[in-house]
């Protein structure tokens, strides 16, 4: 949110209040003192990244749990975190305590990471982090709705466990898949209960992407709901009208960046105020 973690609470509230969907908390685990320009959606091709390795980062999971505690319907959501950093059973634990505290409002929005040093640190594999992210969402599902898992694949062994609680969220805590590359595209429509689309450049390029999520859905033979989310930077004219025609290309929500200038005042104050002038100029619109 670019502001103090004390007036999340507030600003939540407000969004909820103001008509405002979702709220998406970004993750990293750490970052290298000096920052590689190794970021795969910079201008360009590869280059730095839109954060310095003096950005503050915290456990989304613990924010989301401290939102969770204040509000009552707005849906609390990572985007994106890296799953291949972690274990299955850590991350299955954090997030149904999420899901329980909120009671059922957490989506999981996951990626498989681009900054290699996180994985060194930790002593993760990168080259291999796409293979165990698909085996880590297969994991998830398993622990959140199963009575007794076990695993013993080429990424994780462990079990007969028993998990408890279960999610609230039925049949499970959904599972948004970001990135762009087309291994994450097809993760995305095999294995996701969603797509977090990053770095296209136009609605052309979006629409690219999406067809190979989708066609990957339908080969998988997956039905159901399925979210398409994109940044509001893809919207291709501003306010409604660029908001109508991301829907018209397929998206189903669109995730507001607005940049201080937009805001107003950089505080919790001017978040506030934005939530306001936007559920009058958009929201209350939107369908007109």
């Amino acid at each position: 949110m670019g502001i103090s973690l004390r007036h999340f609470p507030a600003v939540a509230q407000a969004f909820e209040q103001n008509g405002i969907e979702s709220l998406w908390i970004p993750e990293h685990l750490v970052f290298p003192a000096n920052m590689p320009p190794t970021y795969p959606y910079a201008d360009g091709g590869p280059g730095l990244p839109p954060v310095t390795s003096d950005t503050h980062s915290y456990d989304p999971w613990a924010v989301l749990s401290y939102i969770a505690a204040t509000t009552t319907t707005i849906r609390l959501a990572t985007n994106v975190f890296v799953l291949p950093l972690r274990h299955p059973l850590a991350i299955a634990r954090s997030v149904v305590t999420v899901d329980r505290l909120s009671r059922g409002r957490v989506t999981l929005g996951a990626g498989v990471g681009w900054l290699e040093d996180e994985f060194n640190y930790v002593r993760e594999p990168f080259r291999t982090r796409g293979k165990r992210a698909d085996a880590i969402i297969g994991i998830l599902r398993q622990l959140w709705s199963e009575d007794v898992i076990e695993v013993h694949d080429e990424h994780f062994d462990f079990g007969p466990v028993k998990f408890q609680p279960k999610p609230l969220q039925r049949p499970s805590i959904p599972i948004e898949v970001g990135g762009a590359a087309r291994g994450a595209l097809l993760r995305a429509g095999r294995l996701g209960d969603g797509w977090i689309e990053i770095g296209a450049k136009d609605l052309d390029e979006f629409r690219t992407r999406l067809k190979v999520v989708l066609d990957a859905r339908e080969e998988a033979g997956r039905t159901g709901p399925f979210e398409v989310t994109v940044p509001i930077s893809l919207a291709p004219a501003p306010g409604i009208d660029g908001l109508r025609r991301l829907r018209d290309a397929g998206a189903t929500r669109v995730i507001m960046l607005p940049d201080p200038e937009a805001v107003g005042h950089p505080t919790a104050g001017g978040r506030i105020d934005w939530s306001k002038r936007f559920a009058d100029e958009v929201i209350a619109r939107f369908d007109d």
